[in-house]
């Protein structure tokens, strides 16, 4: 699946980088900065605050951290952009795509026919997600952080994958994907998200895996730190024309990126313009990694509408496959 998804991702660059917007732009652009409301009037609320409400795609081939060949080169230019991304195709190229497609059987995760649906713009030439540090890439684990994880790989190696449905990771079992963060970051295909809003609530929802987040914007107080949430405890403010999400509590249970339940995620959403919503996020769990580090890239508006994505394999085929493990056992005997 990891292989298929990255494929997707590539697929997408590089009809991407076919739009007008990459036009023009170097390899050696200035460090970006948070930009401030476009002068085009963004839409408001009945109370005043930016209307984000309605559907937005992340969707973008930028990688979360940096390819160690790109090292110090925070910024492609569109030529290597496109050459990046026509490497990863050579994997895909004989997958039948478009008019190729003649049956079902023909259907692939990287057919460019609906993973591209709803998609133009909102190309990133940047060579990472990752904005701090400088060189893209997420921080050196901590020595506690290394002692963790060496458990938690001690604690598989002694289930066997096939003896019970929780013997299955998190997103085979339709219950938590990493995607869904916090932070919020873009998948291979779906890679949409709904924005609802009223006076005292903000609410996310992701059209892959589509659990509703409801962020509290009322000074409520956190959750007591024996609560803990496969997807943490948001509380939100508006700072000015930017809502701030600050996540804790998660559970151990998630380990975001092999995390510890001490994560903690400051999201800023900033409107820069009718259809484009500049996104930041904020990375901080000393238990894991030896500092904080941040990314941030651009949202924009679409049409939709946003699809139910159904996770079948946890409504209906983790039978099957406990089912087929004990076939395979009877079999050897």
């Amino acid at each position: 699946m990891k292989q298929i998804l990255g494929c997707a991702i590539a697929a997408i660059s590089v009809l991407v980088l076919a739009s007008p917007d990459l036009k023009g732009q170097s390899g050696t652009a200035a460090t970006p900065t948070r930009p401030g409301p476009s002068s085009k009037a963004i839409p408001r609320t009945p109370d005043g605050k930016p209307d984000m409400q309605g559907n937005w795609t992340n969707q973008t081939f930028t990688p979360l951290e940096r390819p160690a060949e790109f090292k110090d080169k925070r910024f492609f230019t569109a030529e290597e952009a496109k050459k990046f991304a026509e490497r990863a195709l050579e994997d895909v190229k004989d997958v039948p795509r478009g008019e190729e497609v003649k049956s079902d059987a023909d259907i692939h995760y990287d057919d460019g026919i609906w993973l591209l649906e709803g998609y133009e713009k909102g190309a990133m030439l940047r060579t990472s997600i990752i904005s701090d540090p400088a060189d893209g890439r997420i921080p050196a684990v901590t020595a506690e952080g290394q002692k963790r994880n060496q458990a938690r790989a001690a604690a598989r190696k002694g289930i066997e994958p096939f003896d019970s449905a929780q013997a299955r990771g998190l997103s085979e079992r339709c219950i938590y994907w990493a995607h869904e963060g916090p932070p919020i970051l873009p998948t291979g295909y779906n890679s949409n998200v709904r924005i609802v809003q009223a006076p005292g609530t903000f609410v996310i929802q992701h059209e892959m895996m589509p659990v509703a987040r409801i962020v509290p914007l009322d000074g409520r107080p956190k959750l007591s730190p024996v609560l803990r949430a496969y997807r943490g405890d948001s509380r939100g403010r508006w700072e000015g024309d930017t809502m701030v999400i600050e996540t804790t509590n998660y559970s151990e249970k998630t380990a975001w990126r092999n995390s510890s339940e001490n994560l903690k995620v400051i999201e800023r959403l900033t409107m820069t313009g009718p259809r484009t919503i500049h996104y930041e996020f904020t990375v901080e769990d000393p238990s894991t990694w030896t500092r904080p580090w941040s990314g941030d890239y651009e949202m924009t508006r679409i049409d939709g509408p946003i699809i139910e994505y159904a996770c079948h394999e946890g409504n209906y085929q983790l039978p099957s496959i406990l089912k087929g493990a004990r076939l395979a056992e009877e079999r050897a005997k």
